[in-house]
């Protein structure tokens, strides 16, 4: 329990985050990553038996084997997969950008802004605590809206599965068309679509999807070589509540975010300490009737996880704000207007019946999200986010003409003399033998 009632702290130090050293962990990685640059195959597959304790059949998964797994999805299952792709594409067609705009900012001269697709993806599935195969959707479908031509995937191989990935991970890759899926995990698999392994995998432009802390240091290391999403975290909930908020629905939803992973934070920030005491006494109850007990209960009453009390509303707002949680729920009165105001979230899901997991799955709204406070200046992952800009420049010759002298004033002014020249070449008559 932290109260802040009539204090004014510096609120993104009122609740501590889990703490992960990603430095540490790109020393551990680069030695990998270098392997596979280096030695490809060879290295993927000392790997795989090192840390996934199996080597694939074969690191590609042979069609069939998608097709398989597709085939033998259960019936509710395989609806529901469906349906949420239905839905997040529904959500995605509306997030991309016009394909050209133009702005005319004087006569004879033209800027267009040309919006354009990354070339070729690499999308990452974690296998880890749980088969994330949600993630497949979240990762493919945008990409394939912003238009996309070559998507790869990779997850880790599975002892369990005969060395393929989760089966349910294949069968929803097979349900959207993505044909080139790979049996690899971790920062090798990072690896593996920044530097490419000849004759079995080209390397990608951009690599997106969430990840343990050596995905995310594997995403650190080889930043440049190759575009990435994000560094994500550990996941993390923040509820905002007043006085009407369920505490029962409250405290199942601090739960649920609890359960991805013992380093997830789950913070209840309210002005009412009658709810807060309310949620508080619930949550053992309802942990108990779970099966992943032991990961909930330490991610709960880690440092990361707390039920901040406040003097009224905008303090609570000030709170969440400055923490800007990945996902955040909004319990109170008048919850869209509250929703309205907040100005940093990953996700902002509004009133009772807007529970985070259902943007986990089928909302239609990415679960791919900043952590870690990155809400403040990033967002989630969206067409957008497959997508970049180019601007044309058409200027005619009297445009220049006229526009010419500014320039030149800016190119004297920061002493670069060619810059000018590029300029006066074009626009002052020649003297003598000046060219």
């Amino acid at each position: 329990m932290i109260d802040v009632r009539g204090t004014s702290p510096d609120y993104r130090t009122v609740v501590p985050r889990g703490a992960v050293d990603v430095e540490h962990a790109v020393a551990v990685v680069r030695p990998i990553c270098d392997a596979v640059a280096e030695r490809g195959a060879d290295a993927l597959a000392e790997f795989s038996e090192r840390f996934d304790r199996v080597t694939p059949p074969s690191f590609r998964v042979p069609a069939d084997v998608l097709e398989r797994c597709a085939d033998e999805l259960d019936a509710d299952v395989r609806a529901a997969f469906v349906e949420s792709i239905r839905r997040r594409r529904a959500v995605a067609e509306t997030e991309g950008a016009a394909p050209l705009t133009s702005a005319k900012v004087a006569p004879g001269a033209v800027v267009e802004t040309k919006t354009v697709p990354v070339a070729r993806v690499g999308l990452y599935v974690p296998g880890g605590l749980a088969p994330l195969a949600s993630s497949v959707l979240m990762n493919v479908v945008p990409a394939q809206v912003a238009g996309v031509e070559s998507l790869a995937v990779a997850s880790p191989p599975s002892a369990e599965h005969g060395g393929w990935p989760h089966p349910s991970i294949l069968g929803l890759c097979h349900l959207l068309g993505v044909e080139e899926v790979y049996a690899v995990g971790g920062a090798q698999a990072i690896a593996l679509f920044a530097h490419g392994v000849d004759g079995l995998c080209a390397p990608v432009d951009l690599v997106t999807g969430p990840g343990n802390i050596y995905v995310v240091a594997a995403k650190r290391l080889l930043r440049g070589v190759v575009g990435i999403d994000s560094e994500a975290g550990p996941t993390e909930i923040a509820v905002l509540a007043d006085d009407s908020a369920d505490p029962a629905f409250v405290a199942a939803d601090l739960i649920s975010q609890a359960e991805h992973d013992p380093l997830a934070g789950s913070v209840l920030v309210t002005d009412s300490p009658e709810l807060a005491a309310s949620v508080n006494a619930l949550l053992a109850g309802q942990v108990r009737a779970l099966a992943n007990t032991e990961r909930i209960e330490t991610a709960l009453t880690g440092p990361q996880s707390a039920i901040v009390l406040t003097d009224d509303l905008e303090q609570g707002l000030a709170v969440v704000d400055a923490y800007a949680a990945e996902h955040l729920e909004i319990h109170t009165r008048d919850a869209y207007a509250v929703a309205h105001r907040v100005r940093n979230a990953g996700a902002i899901f509004v009133g009772p019946w807007s529970p985070v997991p259902l943007g986990d799955y089928s909302a239609g709204s990415t679960h791919v999200l900043p952590t870690a406070g990155a809400a403040r200046h990033s967002s989630g992952l969206t067409v957008r986010s497959f997508t970049k800009t180019v601007h044309l420049i058409h200027y005619d010759e009297a445009a220049l003409r006229e526009v010419g002298p500014t320039v030149a004033a800016f190119a004297t002014a920061e002493h670069l003399p060619g810059h000018r020249a590029a300029i006066t070449i074009r626009t002052e008559e020649p003297r003598g033998d000046r060219w």
